[in-house]
């Protein structure tokens, strides 16, 4: 089985990689291909096989291989089926500390790109591990701390790109990896750390070997289990890390490659290391094809990584599905999910912290609407809103600061209560609307009907986004109903269509051709020129859905326990969980259609709430409401004055002051029992 694995793998990567240099803006013969290979000459085909292509093909043949073998050590390392470069967290972290790099240090950037790469990739890989509960953390657990470093990190480098569009406009392509290479540079940096890194780490792979066995059996076999980790973890993000400094970002390679040959029951790294990289630089060589076969179309050259993505996702949904076979109602993957995550020891009275949080809303939103290139008093703003005030702080107020804050306030209480239904309904205190897809799913909406639709007004955008949301919400369901829609199902499904979503928008980007600065902001979720027509297209919803999710008290309570207990109680468990998660996602879909991907707020909100009042449902849907409200008005208010005149998207801002609350969540739940 080892050889026919290998043969299988270096035969698929022979025909792929000779078909690959036959793709580009003009496809050449295989004739051609061949002629230039063996007999070249001073013609124009030829040098743009053995100048252009031939390094690019080598490039993916050499990065496939480094993401492969990277991704089959992070799994062995932690015991974890779902780690890999794109689920720690490493390509996030790489591609933040370059974009950092290329902004404020580009002389040393050019020299230094790999440290630069190493250094963020590691700094990812190690908070993800330690968020996630360490070498105790579950895959699922993992996964999501994964999940959430990368969207912190990606909103801090979206913020940056923004602020620093001239700078950075060259890295939108490369950020969603690519293998473009014009000459032999690339490579020639590339393949001694790749080489190098794949035969160091195969003088221990008998001591990898004994890592299955688990610690204790390890150490009394005299392995060094610490040492091992460490050694094998560092090469894996070399490994990765040399990759992302000359290609960029390209996931799920680390993820797919390894799982296709431990379907064929092979174990043993000596054999599992050197085939999972043939079969990576295969899957990479063949994806970039892919990519390249777009080229004379009127869609364009595809970025590689947003290829990787739509074969990766597919996986993930196959692995959940696949794991979730152990059990009806919970699997090896499903980690600890105690709603009382987070929760202090003694809660605080209900009434207070409402008073005292309405009072805060209260004022955060006078401070608000004083604020602006033209500064009003208090006393200015209370005038006004009551009906004294001068006809220009009338259209100030009225016109354009009043509508905007009464939608950042309505949107942040429907992400809230959209999360706070999310966190019972999947069982998980780290999910928000993001793991079913919600977020991308809306992206994509949107800008496919931009894109299709050319001739429509901006008013059908929010029409795009509803729309989007609720089919990768859809997609999600279907893929889950099948196992009861088992909560770790649904969440890693969640996560694999997220990805999706995120790899079609890259590819919409790059087709339109949009601006940076303006495809990024709404993707990010911003308040910005938001009036009374988003005003009134989200009212109604929260006036109609906000009190149903309410009512849903008790049921949403039950749905905290295993699925046999809430059975036993009389719950439908299945059609109960499909009520309160298609309400979440109605919720979050009509929120991101009024003001883009705003993130975080969903999981953000229900937890400072939880810590405050417990889980008891309707009390902590009314103060999870309130913070929501609270988070979106501040976030749009420190956008609007931080940079002044230039504005900050909501959503990225969100992400900024939440990170550090989100490093504390999950410190806190690493070791929640």
């Amino acid at each position: 089985m080892p050889f026919m694995m290998f043969a299988g793998g270096s035969l698929l990567l022979i025909v792929l990689a000779f078909f690959s240099l036959t793709q580009g803006l003009s496809a050449l013969s295989p004739a051609t291909v061949i002629d230039a290979l063996f007999s070249p000459k001073d013609l124009p085909e030829h040098r743009a096989i053995n100048g252009v292509r031939l390094p690019r093909t080598v490039m993916g043949l050499l990065s496939g291989a480094a993401l492969a073998v990277a991704g089959a050590l992070m799994q062995s390392v932690t015991r974890n089926p779902l780690a890999s470069e794109t689920t720690l967290g490493v390509n996030a972290g790489a591609f933040l500390v370059v974009v950092v790099g290329t902004i404020f240090w580009p002389g040393m950037l050019n020299q230094f790109t790999f440290l630069f790469a190493v250094a963020g990739g590691a700094a990812a890989a190690i908070a993800v591990f330690a968020m996630g509960g360490g070498r105790k953390g579950t895959p699922i657990r993992i996964a999501l701390s994964g999940m959430i470093v990368t969207l912190v990190l990606s909103s801090v480098t979206s913020a940056l790109m923004m602020l620093f569009e001239q700078d950075t406009q060259g890295l939108f392509v490369w950020g969603s990896g690519s293998l473009n290479q014009n000459d032999w540079s690339g490579v020639q940096f590339v393949w001694p750390w790749v080489l190098g890194g794949i035969a160091a780490v195969m003088f221990t792979v008998r001591h990898l070997d004994l890592l299955a066995f688990g610690e204790e059996s390890a150490q009394s076999l005299g392995q060094h289990v610490g040492r091992t980790r460490m050694f094998a973890m560092a090469i894996s993000i070399i490994l990765a890390c040399v990759s992302v400094s000359v290609v960029g970002p390209i996931g799920f390679i680390g993820l797919l490659a390894p799982h296709i040959v431990k379907l064929s029951g092979m174990k043993r790294h000596a054999m599992l290391l050197p085939i999972s990289a043939v079969w990576g630089s295969a899957l990479l060589v063949g994806a970039d094809t892919v990519a390249r076969g777009f080229s004379a179309s009127a869609i364009g050259e595809l970025p590689a990584g947003a290829v990787t993505a739509f074969i990766g996702a597919p996986w993930i949904i196959w692995l959940a599905l696949r794991a979730s076979r152990h059990s009806a109602s919970s699997s090896p993957l499903e980690g600890r999910t105690s709603m009382n995550v987070g929760a202090t020891g003694s809660r605080l009275p209900f009434v207070p912290v409402v008073i005292v949080s309405t009072l805060m809303l209260v004022t955060i939103s006078i401070t608000a609407l004083m604020s602006g290139t033209l500064h009003l008093s208090a006393s200015e703003v209370i005038a006004t809103l009551i009906g004294n005030g001068s006809q220009l702080h009338e259209k100030i107020l009225l016109d354009l600061r009043l509508p905007r804050l009464l939608t950042a306030a309505v949107v942040g209480m429907i992400l809230a209560a959209s999360g706070t239904l999310m966190q019972s309904a999947v069982r998980n205190p780290l999910a928000d609307p993001q793991i079913v897809g919600v977020a991308s799913g809306s992206g994509v909406g949107a800008m496919l009907l931009l894109i299709a639709f050319p001739q429509l007004s901006a008013g059908w955008v929010p029409v795009g986004a509803f729309v989007g949301g609720i089919a990768a919400a859809a997609i999600v369901y279907t893929a889950a109903w099948r196992r009861g829609l088992n909560p770790t199902v649904l969440t890693l499904v969640g996560i694999a269509v997220a990805a999706s979503g995120t790899a079609l928008i890259n590819i919409l980007v790059v087709y339109a051709q949009l601006t940076l600065a303006p495809a990024l902001t709404w993707l990010a979720g911003s308040t910005y020129a938001r009036g009374w027509p988003e005003f009134m297209q989200t009212l109604p919803v929260a006036i109609v859905l906000l009190p149903l999710a309410w009512w849903l008290g008790r049921k949403v309570d039950l749905l905290s326990f295993q699925d046999e207990s809430s059975i036993g109680l009389g719950l439908p468990v299945r059609r109960t969980r499909l009520l309160v998660t298609l309400l979440a996602v109605v919720l979050a879909s009509s929120a991101m259609a009024a003001v883009g991907s705003v993130g975080f707020i969903g999981l953000l909100a229900p937890h400072a709430a939880r810590m405050l009042t417990g889980s008891n449902h309707r009390r902590l849907f009314i103060v999870s409401s309130l913070f929501g409200a609270i988070l979106l008005v501040s976030a749009d208010w420190i956008g609007r004055i931080m940079l002044s005149p230039r504005e900050i998207p909501s959503g990225i801002v969100v992400a900024l002051i939440g990170a550090p609350y989100l490093i504390f969540l999950m410190y806190k739940t690493r070791t929640a029992k």
